[in-house]
């Protein structure tokens, strides 16, 4: 069984940075595109950034230039490293990861609980 965690999150004042960690864990086979969505309160889950197992990444508008999303691969790991934080990114982040897990090897979509981002005025 696939397991997907994240953590990292907090809270900060505006203009600060915050570095998030989603690690993806179990009998994986290959852990193929991963991706950072938020909700904040009230508002539907959005995307803010998606990395290929090759490296190519995709943002958001509205955080292009102040994230930076990676991965290590050997780790099975993704980071999103937050830098001139407003409080508009208060929202609970979640990790997406398409795995291919044993026996199968069928690539399913997990997602983690989420971890919190506060950013105070």
């Amino acid at each position: 069984q696939v397991r997907v965690e994240e953590s990292g999150g907090g809270l900060v004042q505006a203009g600060g940075s915050l570095r998030l960690s989603c690690t993806a864990s179990g009998r994986i086979f290959s852990c193929n595109a991963m991706g950072w969505y938020r909700q904040a309160p009230g508002k539907q889950r959005e995307l803010v950034a998606t990395i290929t197992r090759g490296g190519v990444t995709n943002y958001a508008d509205s955080v292009k230039g102040r994230f930076t999303i990676s991965r290590d691969n050997a780790k099975n790991t993704m980071y999103l490293q937050m830098n001139s934080l407003n409080p508009e990114d208060t929202a609970l982040y979640h990790c997406n990861a398409r795995v291919r897990a044993y026996p199968d090897l069928v690539e399913y979509e997990h997602w983690g609980q989420g971890t919190q981002v506060t950013v105070s005025s």
